[in-house]
C-alpha cells in the first residue's frame, strides 16, 4: 500500500492529462473520424507492447538475468522484438480503423494515409515504450521495488499520454 498509493496517485494525474490533451484535438477528431477510431486502439496497443516488454524484463530481473548494460543481449533482443512487432501490428490497426470507418460512416482519409499515420505513430510509440519500460524497470530495480507491481501500471499510463501525442504529431506531420 505504501509503495503503490503514491504511484497510483501520480498515474491518475497522468491519465487526467491524457484526457485533457485528447480534448484539445476534438476539432481534428470530428473532422477526421477515422482518427477517432484509431485513438483507443493506438494507445491500447502501445500499452500492450510496453506491458509485454515489462513482463519479460521483470521476469529477467527476478531470475537475475538482466544486467542493464548496453551490451545486454536479452534486453536488446526484447527491445528489437517490441519494435518489430509494432511494424507488423500498427499497419493492420490503421487498415482496420479505415475499414471500420468506411463501413460505419465513410472515411474522410484515404487508406494509404491512415496506414502511414498508424505505422509511423506505432513505430515511434514502440521506441518510446521501450525507453519508458527499460527506465521504469531500472528504477524499480534501483529502489528495490517489485517490478511486477510498478512497471506495467507506469508503462501503460505513460503510453496512454504518449499515444495521444504521438498519433496527433504523426498526423500533423504527414497530412
Amino acid at each position: 500500500m505504501r509503495t503503490m498509493l503514491p504511484i497510483l496517485v501520480v498515474l491518475t494525474a497522468i491519465e487526467l492529462v491524457s484526457g485533457l490533451v485528447l480534448e484539445t484535438f476534438e476539432e481534428t477528431l470530428l473532422t477526421y473520424p477515422t482518427l477517432l477510431v484509431l485513438v483507443p486502439v493506438t494507445i491500447g496497443m502501445a500499452g500492450n507492447l510496453g506491458s509485454v516488454l515489462a513482463a519479460r524484463l521483470s521476469t529477467a530481473v527476478h531470475l537475475g538475468l538482466l544486467s542493464f548494460e548496453p551490451t545486454d543481449d536479452r534486453m536488446a533482443g526484447n527491445a528489437v522484438a517490441t519494435v518489430g512487432l509494432s511494424l507488423t501490428v500498427f499497419p493492420l490497426v490503421g487498415a482496420a480503423a479505415w475499414a471500420l470507418q468506411s463501413v460505419v460512416g465513410g472515411a474522410t482519409l484515404d487508406l494509404g494515409t491512415i496506414v502511414v499515420v498508424a505505422s509511423v505513430s506505432g513505430l515511434v510509440l514502440a521506441v518510446l515504450a521501450v525507453l519508458v519500460t527499460v527506465a521504469t524497470t531500472y528504477a524499480a530495480y534501483r529502489f528495490r521495488l517489485d517490478p511486477d507491481d510498478v512497471v506495467i501500471p507506469v508503462v501503460t499510463n505513460v503510453c496512454d499520454v504518449l499515444g495521444v501525442l504521438v498519433l496527433f504529431a504523426a498526423f500533423r506531420l504527414l497530412v
